[in-house]
């Protein structure tokens, strides 16, 4: 498939998600009537974007955060191949800056999950 094709396909999907969140927030009125407080299950479609804001947010640092750290593993091999007497003193600078970015990635997430457990 080509980008093109690609574009067009994950627009198709993040057009399709608001109605699917419009759809879930439906009549659930048989619902409500076997439950112990009234306000469970009540979704609005305005916190089900807030939902999948966060998870596509969670996802896009989860995927940024991958391609960055490939990067600098990359880079730093090549570096390593260029030069193989200096590989030691690369490799320490290499595995601290993928902690890094790795410990952003996860404070991004973890942001993006609270913002779900406050919409909820």
């Amino acid at each position: 498939m080509n980008k093109l094709g690609r574009l067009i396909l994950v627009l198709l999907i993040v057009a399709a998600f608001p109605l699917g969140v419009m759809a879930a927030d439906g009549d659930g009125d048989k619902d409500k009537e076997n439950l112990t407080t009234p306000e469970h299950g009540k979704i609005s479609p305005g916190s089900g974007f807030a939902v999948g804001g966060a998870c596509v947010g969670a996802g896009l640092a989860a995927i940024g955060g991958g391609y960055a750290i490939a990067r600098v593993g990359g880079h730093c091999i090549e570096s390593m191949a260029r030069q193989p007497e200096a590989a030691g003193s690369m490799f320490a600078p290499m595995i601290v800056t993928a902690a890094m970015i790795e410990g952003a990635m996860l404070f991004a997430i973890a942001v993006a999950l609270l913002a779900v457990l406050k919409t909820l």
